[in-house]
């Protein structure tokens, strides 16, 4: 949760404003939270509450209870227009969407599933509320998967293979795509991109550069690719502190009982860095 929370909100200034650099300032006065971090905590407190219950219809139900709060709390953090409809529907329902929504907000159900079978399972759950387009779950399946594999031991060659196998081809590298590479809102688009920005990375802070520096959506590809650097490496204390004064008193209340909740332990089972 919190390698996607950081990731965004060191994203946010540059998704308007592309740099086709690594070379970029982390913090500025005009970074900020968007609907990335708001609705990763949004599943998380889903999350804490599915692993009370182990009920996954609740979590179901719990997903869309959750999204609708917070969403309906942070109705201007940036959403799309049809998920703003969505938020704001007194019975919302699934719109077919394929964008990467479903991927930047799915990170929490990694770290408390007992098995690779049960993760996906969450994943899939948790985008299709809204993004029930086979894309969408794919994005949301991969991401999750490839989290909870990291967490577990997993190489980054060994996750490689088994997200090409099963989900994206990744047979390309950054500075192959970096200067062509456009905007593209879609799991399809932004997913694969930001699986290689952690794959190409050398630490928690250089996967975040990494996402960045290819432009496009850089505020969700950042948390993407952050919520993968998190399980392998752990999130340096310096940039989750700072990340975390960007939230309100609400958020970090959320972000606190859903951590508390979902009892993170800090020590990783596979800490690199």
């Amino acid at each position: 949760m919190f390698g996607a929370i950081c990731g965004d909100i060191i994203g946010s200034i540059y998704e308007s404003n592309n740099i086709k650099s690594k070379n970029f300032e982390l913090f500025t006065d005009k970074n900020r939270f968007t609907d990335d971090s708001v609705m990763t905590c949004a599943v998380a407190l889903a999350c804490s509450i599915y692993k009370e219950d182990k009920n996954i219809e609740n979590f179901e139900k719990n997903c869309i209870l959750c999204m609708k709060n917070l969403g309906l709390k942070y109705i201007n953090a940036g959403y799309g227009g049809k998920f703003i409809y969505w938020i704001l529907s007194k019975n919302p329902k699934p719109y077919n969407s394929y964008g990467n929504g479903s991927a930047m907000r799915v990170s929490p159900v990694a770290w408390i599933a007992n098995s690779l079978e049960e993760v996906e399972i969450l994943a899939e759950k948790s985008a299709r509320v809204s993004h029930n387009h086979p894309f969408g779950i794919i994005g949301a399946k991969a991401v999750a998967s490839s989290i909870w594999l990291l967490l577990n031991g997993t190489s980054k060659e060994e996750l490689k293979e088994y997200i090409q196998n099963k989900y994206y081809n990744l047979d390309f590298t950054l500075s192959e795509i970096r200067d062509k590479y456009v905007f593209d809102v879609s799991c399809q688009g932004s997913v694969p991109h930001a699986i290689v920005s952690f794959l190409e990375a050398t630490s928690f802070e250089d996967c975040i550069r990494n996402a960045i520096s290819i432009g496009g959506d850089s505020d969700t590809i950042a948390a993407i690719a952050g919520s993968l650097a998190e399980a392998y490496y752990g999130v340096p204390d310096n940039i989750k502190d700072k990340a975390l004064t960007y939230l309100d008193n609400d958020l970090l209340k959320c972000v606190e009982l859903a951590n508390n909740c979902i009892n993170v332990d800090l020590k990783f089972k596979n800490k690199k860095g």
